[in-house]
């Protein structure tokens, strides 16, 4: 690797990801649901298939092989003026290597990429708990057995610079608080949650209902940062109503799915929290959107401020003050990242590369060059990372800078 673009300030990536092995989600599962989960070979390649039904959610599931970091890089910032396939744009894919799969080597890389400290989310578990979602059993057991997983290679937070977080499933509230407990006892700092409704008995729901309070509190009482990254929803239920049956395929250029499903899941769930009272129960509630961009931050602010204008009595307080008091927002490179400073504040903004996958930065350390010129440089220095290790209430490392 050349070198890489650097800061000369402590850098804090929200938003970096390992690659699943293929016993991820099977090597701790109950053996009352060894089956649910498997690979297979459907015409010469191998396929993960879940209740019997095989996904295409990710084209190469065991990650051998893998587009390379960056490679959309262009194509999310300046478009697709030559109307290029998505093979085209992804261009020649590359063997994983072992930074991929196993945090000693990743912190090599880091060194060598210029971050101190990152998150470090799962790929593949995005695909589970919506094709699990009519069996809530299963589902809690699942994402148990893949927490048991991350941890074991991984850990929660290891040498204090990569914080892999374990996912928190909702449907059973009781379960999703022993969950929690579990993860905090073994050192994480933070629990991803799919911003996504929740499955239920008696159909799907807000997770804003007072039936999810204990859980909150359970969030609060253990003083830990909520991650929503995005994931497989579920919101194709809604726009197979004009396709007809189809799955999610987050790496296939779809225009209809585009337009309508781009934003939605993020802002529904945060309306979830606001208008729903979440924010205004648990006020030290802190919850971080990740990979969802910041297109959608000014248009859901004016919104919801529309909303509270004409039907204040609906709120217990100012909505607009509970989201900007509670949300963290990790803008995509190509976003007017001056808007969304603008809009929730420097304090709010946290850096994310997405690394290593192919939407991201090659160099994550060159989000910085995206931000708007004549930014102040300490809230230059908060968006690279003092604004996430602040609201972990993490120390401070012994970083790439050292080495």
């Amino acid at each position: 690797m050349g070198m890489a673009r650097t800061c000369d300030f402590p850098t804090f990536d929200a938003d970096n990801h390992l690659y699943e092995t293929k016993d991820a989600f099977t090597r701790h599962l109950p053996e009352q649901y060894k089956g649910a989960i498997d690979y297979v070979e459907l015409h010469g390649r191998t396929k993960i298939m879940v209740l019997g039904t095989v996904s295409e959610y990710i084209p190469n599931p065991t990650f051998d092989v893998v587009a390379r970091p960056g490679a959309q890089e262009e194509y999310f910032r300046n478009g697709n003026p030559e109307g290029k396939s998505y093979r085209e744009v992804i261009g020649e894919p590359m063997r994983s290597i072992p930074a991929f799969r196993r945090p000693e080597p990743r912190i090599e890389v880091m060194d060598e990429l210029g971050l101190d400290r990152t998150l470090m989310f799962p790929t593949l578990a995005s695909l589970l708990e919506e094709r699990m979602r009519d069996h809530l059993d299963l589902t809690h057991a699942a994402i148990h057995a893949l927490n048991e997983w991350i941890y074991e290679e991984w850990t929660f937070n290891y040498e204090n610079r990569i914080f892999a977080t374990p996912v928190i499933t909702l449907p059973i509230v009781e379960k999703a608080i022993e969950e929690l407990e579990w993860c905090v006892e073994r050192g994480a700092k933070t629990v991803l949650i799919r911003p996504a409704p929740v499955p239920g008995l008696r159909g799907s729901r807000s997770f804003g209902y007072p039936e999810f309070d204990p859980f909150w509190q359970a969030v609060v009482d253990a003083d830990i940062l909520v991650s929503m990254h995005s994931s497989d929803s579920g919101y194709t239920r809604y726009t197979n109503d004009w396709t007809g049956p189809s799955e999610m395929l987050p790496f296939r250029l779809d225009s209809f799915r585009y337009m309508t499903g781009g934003h939605r899941p993020i802002q529904d769930s945060m309306a979830a929290f606001v208008c729903h009272g979440v924010f205004s129960r648990f006020p030290d509630l802190r919850v971080a959107s990740i990979e969802a961009g910041g297109e959608w931050i000014r248009s859901f602010v004016e919104h919801l401020g529309d909303t509270y204008k004409k039907m204040p009595n609906a709120f217990e307080g100012d909505p607009v003050e509970q989201f900007k008091r509670s949300v963290y927002v990790s803008p995509f490179h190509e976003d007017d990242l001056g808007e969304v400073i603008d809009v929730i504040g420097a304090d709010h903004v946290l850096f994310g590369s997405d690394w290593p996958h192919p939407e991201g930065l090659a160099e994550p350390c060159s989000y910085v060059d995206h931000l708007p010129v004549g930014l102040p440089e300490q809230d230059v220095a908060k968006i690279m990372g003092g604004n996430l290790a602040r609201i972990m209430k993490v120390d401070e490392p012994v970083g790439a800078r050292a080495h």
